[in-house]
């Protein structure tokens, strides 16, 4: 007697492999891709089906039988995601269950969750637009109803705009026979005309849709305020005319609000949105829509882009250099690079949009592996901004900023221009000390600093999240005598008030925006174009036009300078280039105040003296010169305990077990920052001149690193082309 066909079945789990089970009692056909309830030992998780098989390499009095099909088998992953999520799994190196949940929004991992309704709309029927031509009566809602729905089938949302008894009036006129409910149909983009692109616009536009129909990768390398989104939005336009879907990814949240605010009006459609603010329900309804094929566009973070489209046109990456597109723990991988593999099994175009390229782009730009298309004029024909490196060894300092840049900053706010002032670190203070003892307020599970937040009177670990009372006195000599030692942005808006008392400062980090709708009302008092002073971490270096900022102040980078991490010039580069580029974007020319204790450092005078990509190449050919990525490949082994011994016990122990071959090992390394959370944290790098090589080596090792017993006595992980030490 043959044996019922076995469900091969990805789970949540941290193994790499799939798990064998009987069908469901009740199931009839099933295709790969569909959401499972499994018992998995004392549990029942929700798994999904990847394939079925006539046989299993597990006995048959252990394969146990599967509970349930939540959703009647319906398949909602595809057979190209399924595919590239077991191409992530085996090139990252991660558990396969891991990598095809995390490709379900979170409501639809558990046991309960279930797909949402589909959405329903309403519109006239005869008899209510005859009932329009008769006059209102006393039913002054419904009939506002009738009229708003006279322009053609709305939805709830819409619908709520006329009052807060719209609901009990919808429901009159449905039982009247004037309003009928359908479903919802896929929305359709409504363009309105665009402002007349410029030259290199026309060209990059002309040069990416040429390749529609087929895979084919693009850099638009554009200088800050040369309209790279423009020229988003005119090949969303031909691709949404088609009836395709199309896909914009941003690295930061703070970037979607005012990009759905240009797609709507220049695209005439709401996108679907995707990032971990919008509420489960509400990320639930737009990933089903995309799905089914409803919502033709997509604007999410790193983590939409796994999501299902059945008519896929174009892809995007915006600010693709950005280390937000990379996954630092969990399932650890780049956005970017599983992007462009997506758009090769899709067989569909991606675009890579940056004014500060990767270093990885470029190289495959200039070996014609990518098309590569430069916008080095700004739209509004602005001219770049002008930089000025001010030697801090020769300047007066007040809170950290020069007495000229102050100077510069009133003589800005007193012609009616707007001033940005950049610095990294949030709170008030990244050290609390005793200026009697030297006592400093150190993290307890952190190799770092407690910062001071002295408005709140707490002191926190930015790195772990520890939070603790700051101290009135001296824990160790019980002087008061404790000051803040440094600058952080919110010690800067307490100077800033207090030397222009007569413009509003306004502060963007972290801390500053955190309740609901404070980011959005920020950015709208900064366009109405009031003189104001801007402080704030890197989020204001991202993708925001200010046109009345014509000056940049940047306190320091000079950490980066001498960084232990061969990324680090690369990031210094990418965001000081991306800052200056607030500056200077309309009428008034801008200006850039670099201040620096290194005014004389090669990367400091490349930058400012040849852009970023003189200087990108700069970088390029010391990378090619060490065997570094993008010449070099690499991955990390790492490992993490509370007891350091466990930790290098166990990575000798995988050193020891290393294959021979073309990639080496090399370590135990310590992380750049040893102590974290209470773990030491280590490493082994293995690097390899060919990235085949290094996977065939760590695939063939791997295996026999799982079965070390110091392997149970410790955290660890692969990771595959990482952007930390």
């Amino acid at each position: 007697m043959s044996r019922p066909s076995v469900w091969k079945v990805a789970l949540p789990v941290p193994l790499p492999q799939l798990f064998d089970y009987l069908p469901a009692e009740s199931a009839n056909a099933v295709e790969a891709g569909a959401r499972v309830l499994v018992p998995f030992g004392r549990r029942k998780l929700v798994g999904v089906i990847m394939r079925t098989d006539a046989e299993s390499s597990v006995a048959d009095r252990r394969l146990v039988r599967a509970l349930d099909l939540p959703d009647g088998g319906v398949p909602l992953l595809d057979p190209n995601t399924l595919e590239l999520l077991e191409w992530c799994a085996a090139y990252y190196k991660h558990a396969i269950g891991e990598v095809v949940l995390s490709a379900l929004p979170p409501a639809l991992r558990k046991a309960d969750g279930s797909l949402p309704p589909a959405p329903v709309e309403y519109c006239l029927t005869a008899q209510g637009k005859a009932r329009l031509e008769e006059a209102p009566g006393t039913a002054k809602v419904q009939f506002a109803l009738l009229e708003m729905l006279a322009d053609g089938p709305r939805g709830a949302e819409a619908l709520k705009e006329t009052g807060t008894s719209w609901r009990s009036a919808l429901n009159r006129l449905l039982e009247l026979g004037l309003v009928i409910e359908t479903e919802a149909q896929a929305a359709v983009a409504n363009p309105a005309e665009g402002p007349v692109l410029t030259a290199e616009q026309q060209q990059a536009v002309k040069a990416i849709s040429s390749q529609f129909g087929g895979f084919h990768c693009h850099l638009l390398d554009g200088v800050t305020g040369s309209g790279k989104t423009e020229v988003y939005m005119s090949l969303l336009e031909q691709v949404l005319g088609q009836g395709k879907q199309a896909m914009v990814l941003v690295p930061e949240i703070g970037l979607t609000p005012q990009l759905l605010g240009r797609f709507r009006r220049r695209l005439g459609l709401d996108p679907a949105v995707i990032h971990s603010r919008v509420s489960a329900g509400e990320r639930l309804a737009a990933w089903e829509a995309l799905r089914c094929g409803r919502a033709p566009l997509l604007v999410g973070t790193r983590s939409a882009l796994l999501t299902p489209m059945p008519r896929p046109g174009l892809l995007i990456l915006d600010e693709e250099h950005d280390a937000s597109f990379r996954q630092q723990d969990g399932f650890r991988y780049s956005a970017r690079d599983v992007a462009v593999k997506r758009a090769a099994e899709l067989d569909i175009p991606i675009v890579l949009g940056s004014a500060t390229p990767s270093l990885e782009s470029l190289r495959n730009a200039h070996e014609e592996r990518y098309g590569w298309s430069r916008l080095r004029t700004r739209a509004t024909q602005a001219s770049l901004p002008q930089w000025r490196v001010l030697d801090l060894r020769q300047q007066k300092l007040d809170h950290g900023i020069s007495e000229l840049a102050l100077a510069q900053a009133n003589k800005t706010l007193q012609a009616g221009g707007q001033v940005m002032v950049f610095l990294n670190r949030r709170g008030y203070a990244p050290v609390l000390m005793c200026e009697q003892c030297g006592w400093p307020a150190e993290c307890r599970r952190c190799d770092a600093s407690m910062t001071w937040h002295r408005a709140a009177g707490t002191l926190c670990c930015h790195h772990c999240g520890a939070q603790a009372r700051a101290p009135k006195l001296c824990p160790d000599c019980g002087a008061d005598a404790l000051r803040g030692m440094g600058q952080g942005t919110q010690q800067l808006e307490e100077r800033l008030e207090e030397l222009f008392p007569a413009v509003p400062v306004l502060r963007f980090d972290v801390d500053s925006i955190s309740a609901k709708g404070a980011f959005d009302q920020q950015i709208a008092q900064v366009r109405e174009g009031n003189p104001c002073l801007l402080v704030g971490t890197q989020m204001l270096a991202k993708g925001h036009h200010f046109p009345e900022v014509t000056l940049v102040i940047v306190v320091g980078v000079d950490q980066a300078l001498y960084s232990g991490d061969y990324r680090a010039l690369e990031r210094m580069g990418q965001l000081l280039e991306q800052v200056a580029g607030r500056a200077g974007r309309a009428e008034r020319p801008g200006q850039v105040i670099l201040q620096t204790l290194h005014p004389e450092h090669e990367a400091i005078e490349r930058l400012v003296t040849g852009g970023y990509e003189s200087y990108a190449s700069w970088l390029i050919e010391d990378r090619r010169a060490c065997g570094l990525p993008p010449y070099g490949h690499m991955a990390l082994l790492r490992a993490e305990a509370h007891n350091k011994p466990e930790v290098t016990d166990f990575l000798r122990a995988a050193l020891r077990c290393f294959p021979q071959g073309k990639a080496t090992a090399m370590g135990p390394l310590p992380a750049m920052m040893e102590r974290r959370g209470g773990r030491i944290r280590m490493y082994l790098a293995i690097t390899a001149p060919e990235r085949p090589a290094l996977h065939r080596q760590v695939d063939a090792w791997l295996p026999q690193v799982r079965e070390l017993p110091a392997a149970r006595k410790v955290r660890w992980a692969m990771d595959v082309d990482p952007q930390e030490l």
